[in-house]
């Protein structure tokens, strides 16, 4: 239960994240900022959530191993490369960074379509 593991404590990083956020940062950055840090936050919340749910899936037999894998290794890959880049944007301002977030974002979509296909495929997503 790596992934699942893994996921709790991404969860604890985003409660960390959403709290320094609300509190050390309000006041230190402009509006746009903190709606891009946010932004950061609520994916990193939900797709490392993702990371928990996933292998379940998995030990109840729903989807392979190697799909499971697939899947959170791309949602880890999302959350390092949405989130972190969206993290450091609104941190820095550095605007460029912003190029990195749409590989991040096709990393859930793949991650999601993925174990949709399966599910689907298998007649479990209802």
């Amino acid at each position: 239960m790596f992934w699942s593991g893994l996921g709790a404590l991404l969860l604890g990083l985003a409660v960390m994240f959403g709290a320094f956020g609300a509190h050390a940062l309000r006041g230190r950055l402009d509006a746009y900022s903190i709606a891009i840090y946010e932004r950061a936050v609520f994916y990193h919340f939900v797709h490392a959530l993702g990371l928990v749910v996933v292998p379940l899936m998995v030990r109840a037999g729903w989807i392979a191993e190697s799909v499971g894998g697939w899947s959170c290794a791309l949602l880890l890959a999302g959350i390092l490369l949405f989130s972190g880049s969206l993290y450091a944007l609104a941190l820095t301002g550095v605007r460029g960074l912003g190029a990195i977030t749409p590989v991040g974002g096709v990393s859930f979509i793949l991650a999601w379509l993925i174990l949709a296909f399966v599910l689907l495929r298998a007649g479990l997503a209802g």
